[in-house]
């Protein structure tokens, strides 16, 4: 005799109405904690562009260094400045050229 089989049904069916939206609360609270991470993100642009432009500019004036320091090569025959007081340091050109 043959015995039938009848599939076991062990689905459990959730009678609870399903809620189609969140709360306002929460929806002020999520729209909220958005708001402030799109904030962040444009502030962290922001700081980026001014640090580009920073190192572009920080590019640009070491450019004009080195212009600066050819000029004194030409007059003076060494760029060994003390910048604090502009005393000319010949005594290091001389030296290097000795060891030449």
């Amino acid at each position: 005799m043959a015995k039938r089989k009848t599939p076991k049904t062990d689905q459990i069916i959730d009678l609870k109405p399903k809620a189609e939206k969140i709360t306002p609360e929460q929806l002020a609270e999520v729209q909220g904690l958005v708001s402030n991470i799109n904030r962040a993100q444009m502030e962290i642009g922001s700081l980026e562009t001014r640090k580009h432009q920073m190192l572009h500019s920080i590019s640009t004036i070491q450019e004009s260094l080195v212009e600066l320091q050819a000029k004194f090569e030409k007059e003076y025959g060494t760029i060994d400045i003390n910048i604090q007081d502009g005393t000319i340091n010949y005594e290091s050109n001389v030296e290097a050229n000795k060891k030449d």
